[in-house]
This record gives C-alpha cells, structure tokens and sequence, in this order.
C-alpha cells in the first residue's frame, strides 16, 4: 500500500521557518505564514518535512487512492518558494493572470518573493482555493 510521505506533524512552523537559509526567504516565509493565517484563519502546522499547511481536507481519487491533504500551503524552498492551491479550479487561473511575477505546475504555483506578486491577489487565490476543494470534498 502506497504511504503518503506528506503528512501533518507536530514540528514547529517557526523553527523551520529559523532554519531557512536565506534571511531574504526567511523573511518572505514569515510574511507569507502571517498572509496565510489572517486570511485562512488556520493555525500554520507542518506537512511533511518542509511544508507549511493551512487546513486539511480528505481526498478520495475513483482509483481508490486517499489521504489528506492541506487547504493550501507554502514552501520556502532554495530554488523559489513554492504555493499550494486547489488544482483543476479554473478560477485560479484567471487570478493568476493578475498575480505578478510567477510560474506554475499543476499543484504549485512558484514565485522568487514576496515583492513580485500582488498580496490581495494571494489573498483572493487562498480564499478562492478553499472554497473550491470545500466544494469538491464537502466534510462528511
């Protein structure tokens, strides 16, 4: 059986966050964690070993395959730092044509920092995402 290897664990948000390398990351990662909170209104936990997640939600595919998984989330990786939201929602893509300076993957969205995107584009893509996958997964 196929273990998921990113799950919701106890480790501290803010000692992971102290551990980024890059005081510049370090410092996008702390205003990302406190755009996330305010507008999620969920307390950041950590998925995995390196990402920061707000929310769950459970996923079942028809092939069987299910797990959890947070509403949305953030990664402060070497390279880019990484956003999580919904996929298959076609709204994010119409709010990422206003959301500045990025690239995306099917799952992430990746952007160098903070000053090169538009935070009340953030805003609307976290809220926007949440209310898609609440609407997908409605809690049983």
């Amino acid at each position: 059986m196929y273990e998921l290897k990113t799950k919701e664990n106890d480790n501290s948000v803010i000692e992971f966050i102290e551990n980024v390398e890059s005081p510049k990351k370090r410092e996008d990662a702390y205003k990302l964690l406190d755009i996330f909170t305010e507008t999620t209104g969920y307390k950041a936990k950590m998925w995995g070993p390196s990402i920061i997640g707000f929310g769950s939600y459970h996923y079942k595919y028809e092939s069987g395959h299910e797990g959890d998984a947070p509403l949305v989330g953030f990664s402060p990786r070497k390279a880019k730092t990484s956003l999580y939201f919904a996929t298959g929602d076609k709204k994010r893509e119409e709010l990422l044509k206003d959301f500045g300076k990025h690239t995306s993957g099917k799952a992430c969205v990746y952007i160098n920092k903070v000053a090169d995107i538009d935070v009340d584009v953030l805003k609307a893509l976290i809220t926007q995402s949440i209310k898609f996958l609440n609407e997908m997964y409605p809690n049983e």
